[in-house]
């Protein structure tokens, strides 16, 4: 049809899109919505109850994050931008935690107003062996009393003079009642401000004069009444929308079938990008996370939007309410190819490891310089990899090494070293670390077994005492005798 382009990543330019991701540190968004907590009990289920044919839940660990319109203040915060958030909280456990989490995440300012009597939205997620057994929801979806929905406008109203991008993230949890909804988009456009909607139920004239809004194919339908399945009926769908409400664009999620960013005079597909899909768990957030984000730093609507469909295949591709940052979406712009894509992020070290212990692998972790590769090395490292399922390697990078070993070493820089170390079969992952001790990125990873040579005790182990506090192990392994940096370097020097 005219003005509708199929677009792939080579469309855009790659070098292009690159290039605005590295500009994503400058972007500053204001997001306004329904906050919520997020909880996730993990576990095992190997018997049934013999009160009731229901399966038992052995408790292994639990994880607490943002969710609803927080979790797209976290998303933001992963790409390296800044946000402002508005939102309600009730005055119990769950707020408290909340308000925690959200002020505990750097480059975030948080006005989370405390609505007493109010129930904080809390979803409590079950899995065992990565299925979900069910999910537990404790909330409260009345409008707020009328102080506090004029004190909420009132500051979002200032934030948003401080920020570029506004987000109106609904949830329909009381929030973004019509009034705060109209008052916001009002006041965006008499400051110049872009604002972005991520909308619920059927009726979008609240939502009136927004520039852009992302519903998902469902919502598309149910909020016109009109057939969304092919990309005629999206783009007919969208600017039925566009018309209705004054919006300047509609970017519908389509799932297997990408997205579709429609203006009244043009529509662009994007194909869908994940390989595989693990968990479709807040990937509209990340959406909207990465379209606000682009914008902010004025990237053109159609190239945002493609980094937003990217965000949104990269984040279904990981366990769990993910994110997807920087490094994720210039990965997917120019993948590396061969061993150099198990050289990685800690973040990513750190999501891998989330991703395999779910599946029920065993993760191993070992650290070292790994100056000059040698047999010695290979050896220690086949032994690790015997120990575990999945083994990463910490390697400290040059700054590290030379703090470490004197102004005369590494031999090797860190890109050198860990592409080396990354052509090993009994390598999976391999993560550089800044710091003199791979505390910290033990500390991300939790490993289930920590390994070191056998010249190490238990006792001069690092991380030895933290890995064995989530319920881990450690391990020596045997060193092959006669082979160890130093001697190869003397050897080789002559």
């Amino acid at each position: 049809m005219p003005g509708a382009h199929d677009l792939g990543t080579h469309d855009l330019g790659a070098h292009d899109l690159g290039a605005h991701v590295r500009k994503f540190n400058r972007a500053s968004v204001l997001v306004v919505g329904d906050a919520m907590l997020d909880r996730y009990v993990y576990g095992e289920v190997t018997r049934v109850s013999p009160e009731a044919p229901v399966p038992i839940l052995t408790v292994t660990r639990e994880i607490a994050m943002p969710g609803g319109a927080g979790n797209v203040v976290r998303n933001l915060i992963a790409l390296d931008g800044a946000a402002a958030f508005v939102s309600v909280v009730g005055d119990d456990q769950a707020g408290s935690e909340l308000t925690g989490l959200v002020g505990g995440q750097e480059r975030v300012e948080p006005w989370l107003l405390v609505h007493g009597g109010r129930t904080t939205t809390l979803k409590t997620r079950y899995i065992a062996q990565g299925q979900h057994l069910m999910r537990a929801d404790r909330e409260e979806t009345r409008l707020l009393p009328e102080k506090l929905t004029e004190r909420l406008i009132r500051i979002a109203i200032d934030a948003m003079a401080a920020t570029t991008v506004t987000v109106l993230s609904d949830y329909r949890k009381g929030v973004l009642s019509p009034d705060v909804a109209g008052a916001l988009i009002t006041n965006a456009k008499k400051l110049g401000r872009k604002i972005i909607v991520d909308p619920k139920g059927r009726d979008y004239s609240l939502y009136r004069g927004a520039d852009v809004i992302t519903p998902n194919r469902k919502e598309l339908h149910e909020a016109t009444l009109m057939p969304t399945g092919t990309d005629a009926e999206v783009v007919a769908a969208a600017r039925a929308l566009i018309e209705r409400h004054e919006f300047g664009a509609v970017l519908a999620t389509r799932a297997e079938d990408g997205m579709s960013l429609v203006t009244r005079d043009e529509a662009h597909h994007f194909p869908a990008e994940a390989r595989e899909v693990y968990d479709v768990s807040g990937a509209g957030d990340t959406v909207v996370a990465t379209l606000a984000t682009a914008l902010a730093v004025e990237v053109p609507l159609p190239e945002a939007a493609r980094l937003a469909n990217i965000a949104g295949g990269i984040v279904v591709g990981k366990v769990g309410t993910a994110v997807a940052r920087p490094s994720d979406l210039l990965a997917a712009i120019s993948p590396v190819t061969g061993t150099l894509t198990k050289v990685v992020t800690p973040a990513a070290a750190a999501e891998a490891a989330e991703r395999w212990r779910l599946r029920g692998y065993k993760v191993g972790f070992t650290n070292g310089c790994f100056d000059l590769l040698h047999p010695g090395h290979v050896h220690l490292l086949e032994q690790c990899r015997a120990m575990c399922d999945r083994l990463i390697v910490g390697i400290n990078s040059d700054a590290s090494v030379k703090r470490l070993k004197g102004p005369a070493r590494p031999a090797q820089t860190e890109a050198a070293r860990a592409a080396v170390l990354a052509s090993l079969a009994s390598v999976d992952l391999v993560c550089l670390f800044e710091e003199d001790t791979p505390i910290e990125l033990i500390r991300q990873i939790k490993p289930d077994l920590l390994i070191k040579g056998a010249d190490y005790t238990r006792a001069t182990v690092v991380g030895a005492d933290l890995v064995e506090s989530w319920g881990g192990s450690v391990a020596l392994a045997e060193l092959l005798p006669g082979h160890s940096t130093t001697a190869t370097l003397a050897r080789l020097r002559g």
